[in-house]
């Protein structure tokens, strides 16, 4: 790829997205346990930059979303579950690292790459202490960028947490596949995040019992001390909404009073 077909070059800061050539379609590209494209959220406020990344994402396969400023894209990450977001750091309202920085201590694990024009060390060294997973200065070749998305969504193909690939479980009137890490309510498929589908198994695997928050803080995030957080909590609110009839009076996500919380049928 030439310079001149690179993101982030004068021509594109300039309102001139140079992308005459994209990559080829990919027909062939995993869909998400839920059946859909994979789901990338693009927060940059350029709109050229961001318009010109979201035809080549789309070409590419993607089903994309776009935020212009960071309380709009913290938003859309905690209700439109991406499977990645591309993450600009200089951003109107709120910016990027503060919008990083509240998606971490939520709990969301989605992988951010960091886009941005500062390239200093001290700025890459923040993002990575507040939860970056990776990091592409502009400007940027689509290529590179493409290959750096691919990188970081491999893993979260994998299901690592056994069982049969058509086997479903019915607790109550929901369905789990641990296998397929899918959830089907009503015979209709739920969109859960990685951390909300992990949170639900955990729960329903303890039959009943009553799970205290700093357990599932300690199965589920992998949190190793104690620590105060409204991670759970959040997570929680986060299931009923999209489990239950009434989130208010919820049927299977049960809260016990100074207790933790319990999943029953």
């Amino acid at each position: 790829m030439t310079l001149s077909q690179q993101f982030g070059s004068p021509e594109t800061r300039a309102g001139h997205p140079t992308h005459s050539r994209h990559p080829a379609p990919s027909p062939s590209r995993p869909l998400t346990n839920s059946g859909r494209l994979q789901r990338v959220l693009i927060v940059e406020d350029s709109e050229a930059l961001a318009y010109g990344l979201r035809n080549s994402l789309e070409i590419a396969g993607f089903e994309v979303l776009l935020a212009r400023d960071g309380v709009e894209g913290l938003e859309m990450a905690r209700t439109m579950a991406p499977d990645l977001v591309l993450l600009d750091l200089m951003l109107p309202v709120m910016d990027g690292y503060h919008m990083l920085r509240a998606l971490r201590d939520e709990g969301d694990d989605v992988p951010v790459l960091v886009l941005t024009a500062r390239g200093e060390e001290g700025d890459k060294v923040l993002g990575f202490r507040l939860g970056a997973d990776d990091y592409v200065t502009k400007p940027f070749g689509l290529l590179e960028l493409l290959a750096r998305i691919e990188a970081r969504l491999r893993p979260r193909r994998r299901t690592p947490m056994g069982g049969a690939a058509d086997e479903w479980e019915l607790h109550g009137d929901i369905e789990l596949n641990v296998r397929l890490r899918s959830v089907r309510r009503g015979g209709e498929i739920v969109d859960l995040s990685p951390k909300e589908f992990d949170l639900l198994v955990t729960l329903v695997r303890q039959k009943g019992a009553v799970v205290s928050r700093m357990e599932l803080l300690k199965g589920v995030w992998g949190y190793s001390a104690n620590v105060e957080s409204r991670t759970v909590d959040t997570h929680v609110s986060l299931l009923r909404r999209k489990l239950e009839d009434n989130p208010s009076h919820p049927r299977h996500i049960l809260t016990v009073w100074k207790a933790g919380y319990r999943f029953m049928e």
